[in-house]
Order: structure tokens, then C-alpha cells, then sequence
């Protein structure tokens, strides 16, 4: 009782066939041609870093800034 020979079967053996060779196929069309490679890639930007922001203050201009806080708050 397979139900190999029947149309539900072939059907069956048919989509498993297409299930096995697109991803070959497609893997063996870029695999091979490095232009379609660097097409495909240079299109999608993968990483994108946000612009760079302003940097925080050295150890020293902290320090100084500290001192003139302190500067001021003596004063007044």
C-alpha cells in the first residue's frame, strides 16, 4: 500500500526535489561569479555607526572645572 506511485506521491518526490535543488542552485549562481557577490553586498549596509558625538572632558579639565566650582562657592 505505498502511495508512491499514486499522483500524491509524486507530487510528494517533486516538491522535495525543488525543497534540494533551489538552495544549490542559488548557492552554486553566487558562489561562483563574485560580481553578484560584491553587487548583492555592496548594496546592503550591514553595520551603520551613528555619528560621532562630542567627547567627554579629560580627567584634568574635570579637575579644573571642579577647582572653579569650588573657586566660586568660596567666594560667595
Amino acid at each position: 500500500m505505498s502511495s508512491l506511485g499514486t499522483s500524491k506521491g509524486i507530487l510528494e518526490i517533486a516538491k522535495f526535489g525543488i525543497y534540494v535543488t533551489v538552495p544549490i542552485v542559488l548557492m552554486y549562481a553566487f558562489a561562483n561569479n563574485t560580481k553578484n557577490i560584491q553587487k548583492f553586498m555592496g548594496n546592503h549596509s550591514y553595520i551603520v555607526y551613528p555619528p560621532e558625538g562630542p567627547r567627554p572632558p579629560s580627567p584634568e579639565e574635570l579637575r579644573e572645572m571642579a577647582r572653579e566650582l569650588a573657586r566660586k562657592n568660596k567666594n560667595h
